[in-house]
């Protein structure tokens, strides 16, 4: 499937950004990352590195001319990742996706769901993903960086 499908399904729509608001997101990624590397408990560090994650996508999926509507929204966002960056990243939206259940759990259920090596995993992995964001940017959509 592509975007234009999802489109065609009614999971996302038209959206046109700007500079600014991508300034704004990434600005939103790195205050997440920041306090995402403190000191707080693991369900925290992972609920704000999950955060972080979440913008990267959504800067992607608004890059791309889209933003998903609200009926799955999170969900809708991450998994347009291999959409847009290759089929190559259908394990990292997997991931994604359990990370957003998990992060559930954390926020809503119970407390002591995520373990220090999780949160520290999803934080490495959204320091990752956000180098590959600001690479497709500077490749894909130089003019809103």
């Amino acid at each position: 499937m592509t975007l234009k499908d999802w489109q065609g399904n009614g999971w996302l729509r038209s959206h046109k950004t700007s500079q600014q608001e991508i300034h704004d997101l990434l600005r939103i990624v790195d205050r997440d990352m920041e306090d995402a590397r403190r000191d707080l408990s693991a369900d925290w560090r992972f609920g704000i590195a999950y955060n972080a994650a979440l913008k990267l996508c959504t800067v992607l999926l608004y890059a791309s001319g889209y933003r998903a509507e609200r009926n799955l929204q999170h969900y809708r966002t991450m998994q347009a990742l291999p959409l847009i960056l290759g089929d190559d990243k259908k394990g990292d939206a997997t991931y994604l996706d359990a990370c957003r259940v998990k992060r559930n759990q954390a926020e809503y259920d119970r407390v002591g769901v995520v373990s220090y090596s999780e949160a520290e995993e999803l934080v490495k992995f959204v320091e990752e993903l956000g180098m590959l964001v600001n690479e497709w940017l500077k490749e894909q959509r130089p003019e809103l960086l």
